[in-house]
């Protein structure tokens, strides 16, 4: 049917309301006057009136004219049960008749007009629910993934910094793309998926849209948590539409963002979800059943990657796990040299400090704290980011931010302060601990009421016994401090005697590192999921003696360190009461500085006679 002459409820529903207003004003148009019933009767007696229609409840009426031609007048009264009116109209000679009042068509539209406001209204619905921008019910089977073409990708390689390794990793699938002939014509296949794991915030995804950006096709990005919804069967479906898209769109990049929500391994935990297994399954069978040489190559990132389905990790489907681990030093630096292009920076800035009092920190964190220093500048009203901007960003995102409003009382901090230098007097004293770059006790954080920052000179992947040790030492050297001065440790030390047990507790049960046990793992954990994925080690159980035993071995770890530092704390003792008394006139002091009052009261003990 052509549109111009399509039927829409709208058209009757309007026609509707136009014959009722018609009515309505019919009925008007006669000027009915309200009277009283006995204004009425006198009307009769005095024979003014000239006829009448009476009905169960009304009597209208119209009134004789006096002059030829001049307009009646009508009137209405409520009818009262009276036995005489009949013969009274008819002693006064005023016609009269019976009249039925038809209520039909208020009965009619009592009923047909809500069904016929809610039939639109449902229509309506319908309507914006299957037409609705962003896809409604109608088109809840359809995939939710952003279709990015290859213009509309502005990210290249060069904007990745700090995963050299896992960039030439994958530049495979970028040349695939751009030439792929080059491995077809020896009859090379290029893997179907490729994996990036890796803790969060280290650029998995910004890796993933630099492929897409380098080979210069389309991009489909979605996260995994988005094929799954309450209905049963959306998500395959979901999985199926996409596939069919990016077939239609090769050569193209599927990318699939936080896969451990959609690929977590089938039957685990205490309930299945039926949903997210066929999801799962649709996504197993459509990865197996396109040919990679058509050009779609599937992405993939998580950070759980020990939860995955075994059915995911194998070959045919992600063929290649990619590690996008932590940055070293010559990473981070690179990363925040990176982030720092956009930025005024002072001169003097050194980049290369900045990346060595930041082990252990992600692209993100860097370049936080690259947008940390830039709005202190700003706060400060200078025009560039100066070394000290950089530090304290540093200081902010380790540490928090100051609270400077959380006033200690004087023994307070009396007691915060012993406790910051007994840490940095041991750090100092022990060989092989990282130097101390600066001391503080300004509140920071939730619950950080003074910290001590220490420097790293390099990046460590291996520990020995000793360094170990020192690092519990080093933990224990604040309690140890307040119990010196004070004669009592206060609740301050929580945290470090959390840190100092858990080295303590990995030394015995995961490093052999035990006389008395041997060279056992007692703590059974899972391989890392890119190296292993389907190697699980047992669940770690041991015998009650086992345990007692493991208690034992880690409180005489963190006693022996105990008496270790109380030694070396009392030997120091004007030390600490010297960089204590500093530490509380001017709040902040660095490494240094404390370093010379502990040459000088060394030099005194020297030259001091025996």
């Amino acid at each position: 049917m052509d549109k111009k002459y399509r039927f829409s409820i709208w058209y009757f529903l309007l026609a509707f309301w136009l014959l009722i207003m018609l009515q309505e004003l019919y009925f008007a148009s006669k000027h009915l006057d309200e009277v009283p019933y006995s204004q009425f009767k006198s009307w009769v007696l005095e024979g003014k009136v000239a006829e009448v229609a009476i009905s169960d409840t009304k009597i209208n009426g119209k009134l004789k004219t006096e002059t030829e031609g001049a307009e009646p007048h009508w009137f209405q009264t409520v009818r009262v049960e009276d036995p005489d009116l009949v013969r009274l109209l008819e002693e006064n000679d005023v016609e009269f008749a019976g009249v039925i009042v038809s209520t039909l068509w208020k009965d009619v539209a009592s009923w047909v007009i809500p069904i016929l406001i809610f039939a639109a209204l449902w229509f309506w619905i319908l309507r914006r629910v299957s037409q609705g921008a962003g896809g409604g019910f109608m088109r809840v089977g359809q995939s939710k993934a952003k279709i990015y073409m290859e213009k509309d990708i502005p990210v290249r390689m060069t904007d990745v910094a700090g995963v050299e390794e896992a960039k030439e990793e994958i530049w495979e699938v970028v040349e695939f793309l751009q030439r792929p002939e080059k491995f077809t014509s020896i009859g090379g296949r290029i893997p179907k998926g490729v994996l990036l794991v890796g803790p969060p915030g280290t650029g998995k995804t910004l890796l993933a849209r630099a492929i897409a950006g380098e080979a210069g096709v389309p991009f489909f990005s979605i996260s995994g948590s988005e094929f799954v919804e309450m209905f049963v069967g959306v998500g395959a479906a979901r999985v199926r539409d996409l596939f069919e898209n990016a077939k239609g769109k090769a050569p193209c990049i599927i990318f699939i963002d936080e896969l451990d929500a959609l690929g977590k391994a089938r039957g685990m935990g205490p309930m299945a979800h039926e949903e997210r297994e066929q999801t799962l399954n649709q996504l197993l069978v459509e990865m197996d059943g396109f040919d990679p040489r058509v050009g779609v190559i599937i992405l993939a990132a998580t950070n759980r990657p020990e939860i995955l389905d075994p059915a995911l990790l194998r070959a045919g489907r992600f063929d290649r796990h990619v590690l996008v681990d932590r940055p070293d030093r010559p990473g981070r630096e690179a990363i925040l040299v990176l982030h720092a292009k956009n930025i005024k920076l002072d001169p003097d800035v050194k980049l290369d400090k900045i990346a060595a009092m930041t082990p252990g920190m992600v692209g993100a964190d860097l370049a936080n704290v690259i947008n940390e220093a830039a709005l202190l500048a700003v706060r400060h009203d200078r025009d560039t980011v100066r070394q000290a901007d950089l530090e304290e960003a540093v200081e902010r995102v380790v540490a928090g931010l100051e609270k400077k409003s959380r006033v200690l009382s004087q023994a307070e901090r009396e007691r915060v302060a012993h406790h910051e230098v007994g840490h940095a007097l041991v750090a100092m004293s022990i060989p092989g601990s990282d130097p101390v770059q600066k001391i503080s006790i300004i509140p920071r954080g939730i619950a950080a009421l003074g910290y001590t920052m220490q420097l790293p000179t390099e990046d460590r992947f291996l520990l020995t016994r000793s360094e170990l040790e020192n690092k519990i030492a080093v933990l224990l050297g604040g309690r140890m401090a307040e119990v010196l001065i004070f004669g009592e440790a206060s609740t301050g030390a929580a945290d470090d005697l959390q840190k100092a047990t858990n080295i303590a507790k990995r030394m015995v049960k995961d490093y052999g590192m035990s006389e008395k046990l041997g060279r056992v793992a007692l703590e059974m954990t899972p391989q890392p999921a890119f190296l292993k994925p389907n190697e699980i080690a047992g669940d770690g159980n041991y015998s009650e003696q086992t345990a007692r035993e493991i208690d034992q071995e880690v409180k005489q770890l963190i006693q022996n360190q105990e008496v270790r530092v109380k030694e070396l704390l009392t030997t120091l003792k004007p030390a600490l009461l010297g960089g204590a008394k500093r530490l509380l006139d001017q709040e902040v002091m660095t490494g240094t500085e404390l370093q010379a009052l502990l040459k000088e009261q060394k030099g005194e003990q020297v030259s001091s006679p025996t």
